[in-house]
């Protein structure tokens, strides 16, 4: 944490609205967790059964809040990090964590910054698609580099209004009937869609960044139990968010594509939506599903660059028992992954994914979000945590759905690799 900010550290607010004046890191970790992958999920799931999942993305957001409030908690109630946590837990949490953060650093730097360049390739043919892959890279890095947090929140908060915008402006011309909106509420699992279903409630902003969210806590200057109401509002506002962006994607993919045939796949299906709706609407309405397209990918690109750092250098600082050394932008190991982050995965993008690669590295990433799950129910239930700060009856619920849904996920999702 920057050495203003612990001299400055604020007051807790007492009220709602002063509350809501503070809020932002719960923002940054949800759209740092929105990605294109998520964009992609809401518009097939649209296109393929209309308005019939709304449940699910309002499901999935409840979830995700419970998990990322869970860390946040942890952080505040205990003054201690996820990655402490998980040391307690024993020498196999903090292993798992070292291998899986250096192969998908290694892989999500190049998919990342291709997102990006697919997105500005699109709008910008003047460079080739790897060169705009490259810069963005390098730009998420020059701005992380500089280890302002304030500046990362400022750039994050206006790319998540663009996001904001144009997507919920987009979705503003197939604004459905409130009738079939309604009904979508209602739990329905139509034939043949109940893994979309499920992942669908599991991707809506779930990622390793999630575990993030205490490191930008520290970065606002909250520290203390006192910041929890803080930090539960942070959380709330930035899921609410969260729920209503991806509804706008289900609504353009059900109003829009639904009983038309046409399939979208991978990121490559929103560079074809765009010239479907340049062909009937105009190239302002597909410049402006670009742009939301752009900053989500930004977004989830220059979060990763800021938060998983802090996770990898508190990681080295365990390993090496520095238990009272801080934890900082500036720190060797931070910037040691900022540049694995940055410049290896580069390679990727000339040369393709090794295979042995891609499938070791999804079955790592199926299996993190079952692994933050058990961790906060774990911990959060534990004498580590006064009995007020852990978890409730419903959360304790919420907790061992989440486990369940995952373990489902990574099944699917290790069953088709192998």
């Amino acid at each position: 944490m920057s050495a203003q900010l612990q001299q400055n550290t604020p007051t807790p607010p007492t009220s709602f609205k002063k509350r809501l004046t503070l809020i932002g890191p719960g923002f940054v970790a949800a759209a740092t967790g929105v990605g294109t992958g998520d964009l992609v999920a809401a518009l097939v799931a649209g296109a393929g059964f209309g308005l019939v999942f709304v449940w699910a993305i309002i499901v999935g957001s409840i979830l995700k809040h419970f998990l990322n409030e869970g860390v946040g908690r942890w952080h505040l109630a205990t003054g201690k990090t996820i990655l402490e946590g998980w040391r307690e837990m024993g020498r196999w949490a903090t292993g798992y964590f070292g291998i899986y953060s250096v192969i998908w650093g290694f892989v999500y730097g190049a998919a990342a910054s291709s997102a990006c360049a697919l997105a500005m390739h699109a709008m910008f043919p003047v460079l080739p698609f790897w060169a705009w892959a490259v810069l963005h890279s390098l730009l998420g890095f020059a701005l992380v580099w500089t280890g302002r947090y304030q500046l990362f929140e400022k750039i994050m908060m206006v790319l998540i209004a663009l996001m904001f915008i144009t997507v919920i402006g987009s979705a503003a011309l197939f604004l459905p009937n409130m009738g079939d909106l309604l009904k979508g509420v209602v739990p329905t699992v139509p034939k043949g869609s109940f893994m979309l279903a499920l992942g669908l409630i599991g991707g809506v902003g779930g990622t390793i960044t999630m575990a993030s969210y205490g490191y930008w806590l520290k970065e606002k200057g909250w520290k203390g139990k006192e910041w929890i109401p803080t930090m539960r509002l942070d959380s709330k506002a930035a899921y609410i968010m969260t729920a209503i962006f991806t509804l706008s994607l289900l609504i353009v993919g059900s109003q829009f594509l639904f009983g038309t045939g046409i399939e979208l796949k991978g990121d490559q299906g929103l560079i074809k939506l765009t010239n479907l709706l340049s062909d009937k609407y105009g190239a302002v309405i597909s410049w402006l599903f670009l742009i939301g397209f752009w900053s989500a990918a930004f977004s989830s690109l220059l979060g990763v660059w800021n938060g998983v750092p802090y996770l990898f250098a508190d990681f080295i600082r365990i390993i090496k028992k520095q238990v009272d050394k801080p934890v900082t932008e500036t720190d060797p190991a931070y910037r040691l992954y900022l540049v694995w982050l940055t410049f290896p995965p580069m390679i990727l993008l000339f040369f393709g994914k090794p295979i042995e690669l891609i499938i070791l590295y999804g079955a790592l990433g199926a299996l993190f979000m079952p692994f933050l799950s058990l961790s906060l129910l774990w911990l959060l239930n534990s004498k580590r945590v006064e009995k007020a700060y852990r978890n409730s009856l419903l959360g304790n619920i919420v907790f061992v759905a989440c486990i369940l849904l995952f373990v489902v996920l990574a099944v699917r999702e290790l069953s088709g690799m192998f």
